[in-house]
């Protein structure tokens, strides 16, 4: 079976970055931008306009912000919070309840979990080499989840020099800015699929001050390159327009990977008894309902579509089979809880129970 399929437009859900100094306009610009985004969906009748927009809050702007929510008629809910463990919770959270997310600023969430790793293991002198490859699979949940969210998600970021060594005249080695970049885990910047550098500007003749909106990416090539003064929400209405807006949104399909190829250093590879693992939970997913729910009846199947519904948000089994393992054993635990009222539990047989024949035949359980 081939792994292609036609082409269709995946994106339905912004995914932006805005990164900039102090004062430059990143809170004020993101919620510019998620206000726009709801007030276009409430026009349209996107269900999700009526969603709250989330603000996970590192340095209290969605303090100085809030009153423009209020004025649009839009709810805004808030976590105030540093943590890296936060910031996974909050986008599943949003992936399934929120419209839009705003993440200010994600160079909180890299750090916090960088010092909290090098005090855990005691790294006084610094973190060595071997911590990175930890680090950065760490923060790929992160990236995963940002991308692939069924929302909307604006993250900011503090801004930071690159540097490089050039050679001067005099054939020494020098030390030279080459650019600017996001304050946060170095490929950070590749996930947005618009990224904006926010510089605020000011005339010492006139004591006038604006702010402008560099686009150093756009996906959509609508906006790429292109400098915008005091940004609107309708300066950056090209990019969303080229979105799916309504439709479901899949940016990378995260449960395919090369297990397969590599081994556990056991008799048997990891991808196989997580494969195995995965259509047990399945498996045991339709058994507690038909357990519950069984039969072929019109009111059976759309009580255990309503149940899946409700802990999956869909009512397709053949979108539950798409779910990596983790996802699936999460709706049995939730069914598991829902219907029996407790905690899911498996406790395997005795080691000791009589051995089976081998020309013994089990007929039926």
């Amino acid at each position: 079976m081939s792994i292609f399929k036609p082409a269709t437009n995946t994106q339905a859900r912004l995914k932006a970055g805005i990164m900039g100094f102090a004062g430059d306009g990143k809170t004020y610009t993101a919620a510019t931008i998620a206000i726009g985004l709801i007030q276009l969906m409430r026009s349209r009748d996107i269900p999700d306009g009526e969603k709250p927009v989330m603000f996970l809050d590192t340095e209290t702007g969605s303090d100085w912000v809030a009153p423009r929510f209020s004025e649009a008629g839009i709810e805004l809910v808030v976590a105030k919070t540093r943590s890296f463990s936060d910031l996974l919770i909050a986008m599943r959270e949003a992936d399934k309840s929120g419209s839009v997310i705003i993440i200010d600023s994600i160079s909180h969430f890299w750090r916090e979990l960088t010092e909290t790793y090098a005090e855990k293991r005691n790294r006084k002198r610094g973190l060595e080499f071997q911590d990175w490859a930890f680090l950065k699979a760490e923060w790929g949940k992160f990236t995963d989840l940002f991308v692939n969210s069924n929302c909307h998600a604006i993250l900011c970021g503090r801004a930071g020099y690159e540097y490089d060594f050039f050679e001067n005249d005099n054939g020494k080695k020098e030390l030279q800015k080459t650019g600017i970049k996001m304050k946060a885990e170095t490929e950070t910047g590749y996930e947005p699929s618009i990224l904006i550098l926010m510089q605020k500007h000011r005339d010492m003749a006139t004591n006038e001050v604006w702010r402008e909106a560099h686009i150093i990416k756009d996906r959509s090539t609508r906006l790429d390159g292109k400098t915008i003064v005091n940004p609107t929400f309708e300066h950056f209405l090209p990019h969303v327009e080229f979105l799916n807006l309504g439709g479901h949104q899949l940016g990378v399909d995260t449960s395919r990977n090369s297990g397969d190829l590599i081994g556990s250093g056991e008799s048997r590879k990891d991808w196989k008894w997580r494969q195995d693992q995965r259509e047990i939970a399945l498996d045991e997913i339709v058994e507690l309902l038909n357990k519950h729910h069984g039969g072929s009846s019109k009111d059976a199947k759309d009580m255990r579509a309503s149940l899946v519904e409700k802990h999956a948000q869909t009512r397709s089994w053949e979108r539950v089979k798409t779910m990596t393992l983790e996802q699936v054993q999460d709706l049995r635990n939730r069914l598991w809880r829902d219907l029996e009222g407790i905690e899911y539990n498996f406790t395997p047989p005795p080691a000791d129970l009589p051995q089976l024949d081998p020309d013994d035949t089990i007929t039926h359980i």
